[in-house]
């Protein structure tokens, strides 16, 4: 068994008795968080979930890594399959308690999952032009989605790490922004839950300078106008489990 499965004290709920079924390394992970309030959040998000806020304020994480030894259990790596870029717009929500992720959106640049993800997890990836590069200790990351009008779905930025890597304390701002273990899929009336596991996150204060943002054009630009809270983590090991379920 893979050392990182054994470690589960971190967790704010078990892991599935069930095996899982993916595996990913992600790479270069920037958390770039905007506050928003609560009731314009309210608005996007599915009737069945509620909001998880942070002191009453809602947040909105956009968050680019790229993704390396990709592969299904019991599987080798496929050289198709077992890479990808990937930028996801999110928010935080919980379905009896249970607190996770929910995505607005998931870009990435590898047709074949983007595909399997929409059919499999219901979730709304989609088709991008990506490019990762690294120069002078900087990551410099753009992404513009292929469909739909060419000034959303865009992002371009450049970041690094900034400080020593912590871990967050349980409790805490940084903590509730990344420690989260399931995502949360609706499909009409149903809810799927999305279980995910990795260690705890090492995390670093980062610096980024962004060029163009126009990912979550469904909320009014005023609210991306201020710094966002910024966290980077240099690699992660993440386990995936199958939707199930729930109602």
């Amino acid at each position: 068994m893979k050392k990182e499965i054994k470690i589960t004290g971190h967790r704010p709920f078990p892991m599935p008795n069930l095996p899982w079924i993916m595996e990913q390394i992600w790479n270069d992970i920037l958390f770039l968080h905007w506050p928003v309030p609560a009731e314009v959040m309210e608005k996007h998000i599915p009737p069945q979930l509620k909001l998880d806020t942070y002191n009453g304020t809602a947040w909105i994480g956009i968050v680019p890594f790229w993704i390396s030894k990709m592969r299904v259990r019991g599987f080798p790596p496929m050289p198709f399959m077992n890479s990808m870029n990937e930028l996801n717009v999110r928010t935080y929500v919980e379905y009896e308690g249970r607190k996770g992720v929910y995505f607005f959106s998931l870009d990435a640049n590898n047709p074949l999952a983007v595909t399997g993800a929409r059919m499999l997890y219901f979730l709304p990836y989609m088709d991008a032009e990506m490019n990762v590069t690294h120069s002078e200790g900087k990551v410099i990351y753009e992404s513009r989605r292929k469909s739909g009008n060419s000034d959303r779905g865009h992002f371009f930025a450049s970041y690094k790490a900034s400080s020593n890597p912590y871990n967050s304390e349980p409790g805490t701002f940084d903590a509730w922004l990344t420690e989260r273990y399931c995502l949360w899929v609706t499909k009409g009336n149903r809810v799927f839950r999305g279980d995910i596991h990795h260690t705890k996150w090492q995390l670093h204060e980062a610096s980024c300078h962004i060029q163009h943002n126009s990912m979550a054009s469904f909320l009014p630009r005023e609210y991306f106008q201020g710094q966002p809270i910024l966290h980077y983590s240099p690699q992660k090991h993440a386990f995936f489990w199958p939707l199930k379920r729930v109602t």
